[in-house]
Formats: C-alpha cells, structure tokens, sequence
C-alpha cells in the first residue's frame, strides 16, 4: 500500500490534532464512568450517540475529505468525523488515543443472497425501505442452508498495520483489534423471507420457523467457535452496538475465549409478540449461545417490559435495552440495581424540528425514574435516520439532555 506524500502530510497532522484530545483527562473521567456504570454502580450517566446521519451533518466542509486513496480516506474519515463530534456533538464522547486496525476475515455465509426491492426518499440515506422476497419458504429450502466457513487473513492484517504505523509514526500508536459478537438471528431471517411471512408464520407454520430459526442457530454456534479458534474475538472493545462496552468483569486474557466477551442479542420485530411466544421462538434458542459468554447486552428498538422477567433467569446477563416505545417506570422497577438500564432516547424528537420540551421530559422522567429504583444507565440517542438536514437538531439535544442531567448531578 502506498500513500502519496500529499495524503500523508493531511494524515498527519490531522493525527497530531487527534492525539492532543484523546489525551486530555477528561477521556480517563468518561471512560472510568462509563466502566462503572457496566460494573453496576450508578455514576452520572454516560450520554452517547450513534447511527448517525452523517450525510446531512457537514457544516462548513467539516467533514469533507482531501485525501485521494481509498484507504487514506478511511483513515482521514475517522479523524474528521471524532472532530465533529468532540467541537458539536460531544456529549460523553470517548476518543482512544489510538488508530484501529480491525483483523480480516471472510465468511462464506449460509449460500443465500438476499432478493429485494428498494425504494429511497434520499439515494444519500442508507436508510431505504426494503421489499425482501421469500427464499426459506419451505423445509427443503431451510435444509439446503450451508453452514458458514470462516478464514482469517493475518497478511492482510499485517501489510494494514505497517501501512498505518509507516504514516501514524509515533504521533499515534496503532492497534490491532478483534471483533464482538452481534447475533440478531430475527433481523437476519426476514432479509431472506419477508417481514409478513415471518409473522404469518409464527401462527400458520411454526415447524417450519423452528426449523429456521434452529438453523440460524447452529450456524451461529459455528461461527462463534471459528472465530474463537482463529483468535478474532476481542475481550476490550469499547461499544456494543452503540453502547459503551468498558467492565471490570470480563478476564482480559490470551488467547481470547467466548468468556471473556460480551453477547449482543435482540428480537426487534418481536416487540409485540407475546413473552410466551417470544420465549419460544427467541429466547430458547439463544440461552445456549449467550450461556458460553461472559456477559450479555439484550434489547434495542423492541419493548422488553413484559419480557424482562425471563431475562432476569439468564445468569450473565448484564444489560438491558430500554426502548422509547416502552414504560420506562416498569422497566426501571424491574431492572433495579441488578443490570444496566440502557436508554434509547426518542430519535422522532431530532428528526423534524427539535422538539425541546419533549427531550427535556423525556430525559427528566427516565433520570428520576432510575434514581428511584438505583438502576445504574445510559442514555444512547441511535437509529438517527435523519435529522432532515439540520444538524443543529443534535447538538440542541445534547445540550438539553445534558442541561437536564446536570440538575441531578
């Protein structure tokens, strides 16, 4: 890999910029908050946010690139956009004083390609809506499922890192980092089917989801054990799915083991299924997948509040998704002092005009509602489809979730 002197000068110094913030003290404060937090001591909560619509945030060409290769734009990317959000969207933001490299690999897949239809309001918004036409509508088709073989590319790993510390130099240490696990078996399974025949299926073919979803299991399982094998699990990343990843509880050994990592798991097109069937069909199949790590992160968008019960049984569970489309006083009550209460903040509030007041009473309720009940949580403003061009949308909401926290704390 080569790099013209022009994109290295950018790299460069965009570097040196990045190392001065991701030394300040204030990353050490956050980073420390954030672990206690996931150890279950409630600190002041930890403000993050993610899926951004980063397509609609340029102001000014802040985030416009320079560079001219592929891979040196990803890298000026990485600086330009942390920028960004440490000069407007701050929040509890965490910059490691480090650049990444994330170790290769391929996976051959289960031998579908997902057939769909799209339809897009914005061709900049990778946020479409998708038409998915039905590949595992019978048993056959099910049994036909390959099972995925994985192959790690340390060359490739190796020929990145000395690219990357040739231009970082000693103004930046580069790290080579593994990969979590991110097992959603139910926002995989309609790509190759549907959203309607899934939840048709669940009354009128139910055999034939088992069978699905046993598949999908086993496929996972398998994979979960080449990449333990081929050493691409890390036991330190710093988020899961959007939320902060630091603890105190998982041993940070070599080789890396599925005990040592956390599990990330939901059933969003679940929301509204009831616990008995969502047990069934969910729940069931992966308790043995979560069971062999070390701690576990379930829910996003789907409200959990009667399902929170059966979570509680899972011996490692540790935290637990609570959407804006759910009690967040039942939720509370439930999850008490025993797991993290991770807050989805109503992303609607940010995606037309801002809409202050509900921010302010939706963050105010959830603070008092946690501080009752000593739930150790997080706020995590995600799925931000849009925010309709206006940037401006997303720092009013940091500046107004964090005026309201700060009447607590």
């Amino acid at each position: 890999m080569q790099t013209s002197q022009k994109d290295k000068l950018i790299l460069q110094e965009l570097a040196k910029q990045y190392a001065l913030l991701a030394t300040l003290p204030v990353q050490k404060e956050r980073r420390d908050r954030a672990r206690d937090i996931n150890d279950l001591k409630p600190r002041r909560p930890i403000v993050w946010l993610h899926e951004i619509p980063w397509h609609e945030m340029n102001m000014d060409d802040e985030l416009t690139l320079q560079c001219e290769g592929k891979a040196e734009r990803e890298m000026e990317w990485h600086f330009r956009h942390n920028f960004y959000r440490w000069k407007h969207i701050q929040a509890d933001t965490i910059l490691e004083n480090e650049y990444s490299i994330y170790k290769a690999f391929t996976n051959t897949g289960n031998g579908l390609t997902i057939n769909e239809h799209v339809k897009a309001t914005d061709d900049k918004n990778n946020i479409i809506s998708h038409y998915y036409l039905d590949q595992l509508d019978t048993m056959e088709k099910v049994e036909a499922l390959k099972t995925p073989v994985i192959t790690a590319h340390p060359e490739q790993d190796a020929e990145k890192m000395a690219w990357a510390q040739e231009i970082l130099g000693d103004i930046l240490p580069v790290r080579l980092r593994g990969h979590g696990i991110y097992h959603a078996p139910w926002d995989r399974i309609p790509r190759f089917r549907g959203v309607t025949p899934v939840m048709e299926g669940l009354i009128d073919e139910p055999e034939l989801l088992h069978a699905t979803i046993k598949r999908f299991t086993e496929n996972a399982q398998a994979e979960f054990k080449q990449m333990e094998a081929l050493g691409l699990y890390d036991p330190a990343v710093e988020h899961i799915h959007c939320t902060p990843a630091y603890t105190s509880d998982l041993p940070n050994t070599e080789p890396v083991k599925l005990s040592g990592i956390w599990y990330r798991g939901m059933a969003q097109m679940f929301s509204d299924i009831s616990p008995k069937m969502w047990k069934e069909f969910e729940l069931d199949y992966a308790q043995p997948l979560m069971a062999q790590c070390g701690l576990v992160y379930y829910g996003c968008c789907e409200g959990l509040a009667n399902k929170i019960p059966m979570l509680k049984k899972i011996p490692n569970m540790r935290k637990i998704g609570v959407s804006p489309w759910t009690n967040p006083e039942s939720c509370a009550e439930q999850i008490g002092g025993d797991y993290v209460y991770a807050f989805k903040p109503n992303p609607a509030h940010v995606s037309g005009d801002f809409a202050e007041d509900a921010v302010r009473a939706e963050a105010k309720r959830v603070i008092e509602t946690c501080r009752a009940n000593n739930c150790a949580y997080e706020f995590v403003l995600k799925d931000i489809s849009t925010v309709t061009y206006k940037p401006q949308n997303l720092i009013n909401w940091v500046k107004t979730v964090g005026e309201v926290i700060d009447g607590y704390y």
